[in-house]
């Protein structure tokens, strides 16, 4: 019998969404399988939907909006699989998508989460915007994807079609190897939604696992879903929990030096929102670091201490210099020897 998967689909009042998405989920072909949809207390008749259209699917019901992290967290809990995936509910997958992906799971044991490769919904030729060809962290924490730099997204020419090693794989498709899971630990709900995925990747690295994109798998993003990017609760999740992401993960040591850099880099974020008339947007970043600073005190016992491995983000240059002032504006472009993980 091959590894049994779970999918955990996190909705809140998405059931437009499940309609036209859920239907190339349950139509996956793999033999070992169940789908389990974690419903953030939906007043859409998203749950009712589902278990008439789709009786063999287990649907948990919450009392509130549990929101991205705890609402996957949930799922996990009662999730039977070897492997588990968190998946968004706007995400159609083909029926093959999920072969690659434990194929590579159970030839190596090292590795600890695998994304497939993310491409646009509506323009299936272009990576999309929250994963890409899997994720990369600059040494400032600022996180960028093969095929998306910022604001750039490339057409899909196959130019990143090698199955490799990254540092963070993407939540809009992500699937997690069970016995990691029980070794780091859940989503950290602290977060709420945004890096959360990030700080997973980074905590399994910490143990000695590895994160993979294997790109023989592709499903399609439509993005955006939850927060859209104008709205400025997202630059608050953005900033803070990139924050909290650097503070938790960091070797202290590394700490107070790409703080300094952040705390500049972020500054001239917040201006430039005021410059360009969104002032909601520079109240949110004032905002994040205010909450991120009161907030270190939760992580105290998990950074990592003497004689921990350490592991730093993978690409040692500045994303931020490389793609506004050198104008390398493709991953392609990037320096290969910046980084430490691979050779693009």
């Amino acid at each position: 019998m091959p590894a049994r998967v779970s999918i955990i689909i996190v909705t809140w009042n998405g059931l437009e969404l499940l309609k036209r998405c859920l239907p190339s989920v349950v139509a996956t072909d793999y033999p070992n399988l169940e789908i389990i949809i974690s419903d953030n207390n939906s007043s859409d008749g998203s749950s009712e939907w589902v278990t008439e259209s789709f009786p063999d699917i287990k649907v948990l019901r919450h009392p509130q909006n549990y929101a991205f992290c705890r609402g996957n967290n949930e799922g996990i809990k009662v999730a039977t699989g070897d492997i588990v995936v968190l998946l968004n509910n706007d995400v159609e997958v083909p029926p093959d998508w999920l072969n690659p992906i434990v194929e590579s799971f159970e030839a190596d044991l090292s590795i600890g989460a695998i994304q497939p490769k993310l491409l646009q919904m509506e323009n299936r030729d272009h990576f999309e915007y929250s994963g890409g060809a899997g994720g990369h962290l600059d040494r400032f924490g600022y996180p960028f994807t093969r095929g998306r730099v910022f604001f750039t997204m490339e057409m899909d020419n196959g130019q990143y079609d090698e199955t490799q090693d990254i540092f963070w794989a993407s939540g809009a498709a992500l699937a997690l190897r069970r016995t990691a899971i029980d070794t780091v630990g859940l989503l950290d709900e602290n977060f709420v939604l945004h890096m959360e995925e990030i700080d997973l990747c980074w905590r399994l690295q910490r143990a000695g696992y590895r994160i993979q994109c294997n790109t023989a798998s592709v499903v399609y993003h439509i993005g955006g879903a939850s927060l859209p990017p104008s709205d400025p609760q997202k630059a608050y999740y953005n900033f803070r929990n990139s924050l909290m992401l650097l503070y938790k993960n960091l070797p202290t040591a590394a700490w107070p030096q790409v703080f300094v850099a952040r705390l500049l880099l972020d500054s001239l974020a917040c201006v430039r929102a005021l410059v360009v008339f969104r002032p909601r947007e520079a109240w949110a970043i004032i905002r994040a670091y205010a909450d991120g600073h009161r907030m270190k005190s939760l992580y105290q016992d998990e950074r990592p201490r003497d004689g921990d491995q350490e592991v730093l983000p993978d690409y040692r240059r500045s994303i931020v210099i490389d793609y506004f002032l050198r104008r390398r504006r493709l991953f392609s472009d990037l320096p290969s020897e910046a980084f430490t993980i691979f050779e693009p």
